[in-house]
């Protein structure tokens, strides 16, 4: 589809991608997708580092998106408080929500993120009480509540450490 409608490059975003995810692995759907169209491919979930980007190369990828690994660089301006976060979780410490919702996003645990996946079994029930909790969830971890909303990252977000200073120009 994306070909018929002139697009000149397609991401193929995996299930390792923080915020909105895909459904399958990113390293099984790259080549599959490369495999399927005429234009480049540009692989993302769960590349953080020279290593995602050269295995998303290897496998036909023809550029990479970075997302969790960028949420710690200074230039970012969400909390320092989030990005703290980011940089001290460990490989458990994702987790995804809104698949009752056919919306799923990985984000860090919190007692947001935990409180959305319990509403979820039941979707039909809770549904009222999900869109009002939805609503400025994204908003306040970047403000720095870090408890009542929902901070995207992928779980590529454990081997991220504290970023290198920038480049002097």
């Amino acid at each position: 589809r994306m070909v018929r409608l002139g697009a000149c490059a397609g991401v193929a975003d995996g299930a390792g991608a923080g915020g909105d995810m895909g459904g399958r692995a990113t390293w099984g759907l790259v080549p599959g997708v490369g495999d399927a169209v005429s234009i480049p491919v540009i692989a993302a979930g769960g590349i953080a580092d020279g290593r995602g980007m050269a295995a998303a190369f290897a496998l036909g990828a023809e550029g990479v998106q970075v997302g969790t690994r960028f949420l710690t660089v200074e230039e970012c301006t969400i909390a320092d408080a989030y990005k703290e976060k980011v940089i001290a979780a460990k490989d458990a410490d994702t987790i995804v929500t809104g698949r009752g919702s056919g919306h799923p996003v990985r984000c860090l645990k919190n007692k947001f993120a935990r409180k959305v996946r319990s509403l979820a079994g039941d979707v039909a029930q809770n549904g009222d009480a999900l869109e009002a909790m939805y609503v400025g969830s994204l908003r306040r971890p970047v403000e720095g509540d870090l408890d009542h909303g929902t901070m995207l990252a992928g779980p590529v977000a454990a081997p991220v450490r504290r970023p290198p200073p920038p480049a002097a120009a």
